[in-house]
Parts: structure tokens; C-alpha cells; sequence
């Protein structure tokens, strides 16, 4: 099995930028999909991004192209999301997951970590 710990979350203002982290362990990530969730208060799991293992493919969802980043750093044992020109509406708990093979629908994701909380003021 694998363990994922998000972290980097925190409270910005509108227009800031933020850098989540997701640190892997028990098994190495360089084999696993990692996506990247969100879930605001009240809504349901929604599908930000996800890379696969060889960091040469990504997906994102169209909402969020252009202003969020999926990276990953094989070495490290770490992917990253990064996130540019936040808005109050992205506001949720982001969760990073992991699966062998790419996909959007959280529900096939193997792995999860616990989340971290992004909060955007106005």
C-alpha cells in the first residue's frame, strides 16, 4: 500500500497562489496515476487534475486549465499541484489520490490522504 500526506494548504486572498504537496510512502509513487480532488462544503468530490507516472501525460479539468499546475517529482516521492490566480470559489478540502491508471472518477482511485484545507477570501 501506499500513504499520502497533502499538505501547503492555508488561508490566501483572491489572486494569491498556492503550492500543495503530496508526500508518499510504504511504497514508492514513481508507478502510481496521482490525482488531485477537491470538495467544498456542502458539494460533491470534484476532479481537479491528475498526472500520470511517468510525469509526461496530464489532465486537467477544463475549468481549471490555465490557472492550475500538476507536477511530480519522482524522486522525491512527492506530486505537487500548483495554483495560480486562486478564487473564492476554489475554496474545498484538496485531496490527493493515487491508481495505477488515470482516470477523473474518484471512485476508482486505490489511495487517499487525509486533505488540506484551501481557503480563498474575497
Amino acid at each position: 500500500q501506499v500513504q499520502l500526506v497533502e499538505s501547503g494548504g492555508g488561508l490566501v486572498q483572491a489572486g494569491d497562489s498556492l503550492r500543495l504537496s503530496c508526500a508518499a510512502s510504504g511504497r514508492t509513487l514513481s508507478t502510481y496515476v496521482v490525482g488531485w480532488f477537491r470538495q467544498a462544503t456542502g458539494k460533491e468530490r470534484e476532479f481537479v487534475a491528475w498526472i500520470r507516472a511517468d510525469s509526461g501525460s496530464t489532465n486537467y479539468a477544463e475549468s481549471l486549465k490555465g490557472r492550475f499546475t500538476v507536477s511530480r517529482d519522482n524522486a522525491k516521492n512527492t506530486a505537487y499541484l500548483q495554483m495560480n490566480s486562486l478564487k473564492p470559489e476554489d475554496t474545498a478540502l484538496y485531496y490527493c489520490a493515487a491508481n495505477l491508471y488515470a482516470t477523473s472518477q474518484a471512485r476508482l482511485y486505490a489511495y487517499w490522504g487525509q486533505g488540506t484545507q484551501v481557503t480563498v477570501s474575497s
